[in-house]
C-alpha cells in the first residue's frame, strides 16, 4: 500500500519549507518533494538583505534555517523528482522512487534557469549559472556577468571581491536591479557595466571560455572581451509541466493561473511561489504564498476528515 500524506509538497524552495512548516504546525501530516537541492535559487544567493528580521544573511544559511526548522516540526522531507500527479480522492503523486497518495497537494515548483541560447554553452568550462558555486575558481582572473536584474548584480559584486575585473553585460540600456544595487556595482573600481550590448559568441581555447563576442544593440558595433568565466543570470522560465498535465491554466509565460488565495481550478491543488502568476516575486512573497496554500490544503484535509 502506497504511504499516505494529507499534504505532499512539490518544491524545496522558500514557498515549499514554509508552507511545510505551516502544515505541520496545524497537525497535518506532511511529506515534501524535491528533486534538486533545497532552498531554491535563494540558496545561491551570497547575501540576503531584504528579509524582515535578518538584516544581512547569507542565502545558503537562510536555506538551512527554513529546512532545519520543518524538519524539526516532522515533515518528511525526500530529494525525488515527482514525475506525475493523478488528480482523484485520494490524489497520487509519482515519483523516480514511487508513488504516494495525498489530500491535496501544493505546487512550489518554482522556476529554471535561462540561458543564453549561444553554440556551444553547454559544455564549455567556464560558462557557470551561480556566482557563489564557482565564483572562487576564477580567483584574479576577468569574468563577465550576463543580465541586469538583481541576481546579476548581487553576482557581479560578490565576483568583484575575488576576480581582478568583472563587467556586466546587459541587453538593455536600463537595469531592473534594485537602485541600491546599480549604484554600489557602479562606485566598485574593478566592476565595469556594458548596458545595451549582448553576447553573440564564445571564444575559447583547450576546451575553456577564453573571451566573448559582444555587440552594441544602439550603434550595431561589435567588441571581443577577454574573460575567464561568464556568470549567466538572465532570467527564469516557469516550471509548469505537471501544472498543465492536470489541465491547470497558465498563463502566456507559462505562470500557474491562482489567485492570492493561491488556489488553483483542480480542487486540492493549490500554487505558491515564483511559479505563481502574480506582479512581485520576492522571497517575502514566496513564504507568504507558502502559508496561504498551506491553510488552504489544510482546510481541505480537514473537510475530508
Amino acid at each position: 500500500m502506497e504511504p499516505y500524506f494529507d499534504i505532499v509538497i512539490v518544491g524545496g524552495g522558500p514557498a515549499g519549507l514554509t508552507a511545510a512548516i505551516y502544515a505541520r504546525r496545524a497537525g497535518k501530516s506532511v511529506l515534501l518533494l524535491e528533486k534538486e537541492s533545497f532552498g531554491g535559487q535563494i540558496a545561491s544567493a551570497p547575501k540576503v538583505e531584504n528579509f524582515p528580521g535578518l538584516p544581512a544573511v547569507s542565502g545558503a544559511e537562510l536555506a538551512d534555517r527554513l529546512y532545519g526548522q520543518a524538519e524539526s516540526l516532522g515533515a518528511r522531507i525526500e530529494l525525488e523528482e515527482v514525475l506525475e500527479i493523478r488528480d482523484g480522492t485520494p490524489k497520487r503523486v509519482v515519483t523516480d522512487y514511487g508513488a504516494y497518495g495525498a489530500g491535496a497537494v501544493i505546487l512550489a515548483v518554482g522556476m529554471r534557469r535561462r540561458t543564453l541560447g549561444l553554440p556551444g554553452e553547454d559544455g564549455l568550462a567556464g560558462i557557470s549559472y551561480c556566482a557563489v558555486c564557482d565564483g572562487a575558481f576564477y580567483a584574479g582572473q576577468d569574468a563577465a556577468v550576463a543580465g541586469g536584474g538583481n541576481t546579476a548584480f548581487q553576482d557581479a559584486l560578490y565576483l568583484a571581491d575575488i576576480c581582478r575585473h568583472v563587467t556586466l553585460i546587459h541587453r538593455r540600456d536600463s537595469f531592473r536591479a534594485d537602485p541600491i544595487l546599480v549604484a554600489q556595482a557602479a562606485e566598485r573600481g574593478n566592476l565595469t557595466l556594458l548596458p545595451s550590448t549582448v553576447v553573440e559568441g564564445l571564444e575559447s581555447a583547450g576546451g575553456r571560455l577564453s573571451g566573448l563576442m559582444l555587440r552594441n544593440t544602439e550603434t550595431g558595433e561589435a567588441s571581443h572581451l577577454p574573460v575567464s568565466a561568464l556568470f549567466q543570470a538572465v532570467g527564469q522560465l516557469p516550471e509548469s509541466r505537471l501544472a498543465q498535465s492536470l489541465g491547470i491554466p497558465v498563463d502566456g509565460a507559462g505562470f500557474i493561473a491562482a489567485g492570492e488565495n493561491c488556489a488553483t481550478p483542480v480542487p486540492g491543488v493549490f500554487a505558491a511561489g515564483d511559479i505563481r502568476a502574480k506582479g512581485v516575486r520576492q522571497l517575502t512573497t514566496a513564504c507568504a504564498d507558502g502559508a496561504v496554500a498551506a491553510l488552504a490544503a489544510c482546510r481541505i484535509c480537514s473537510q475530508r476528515a
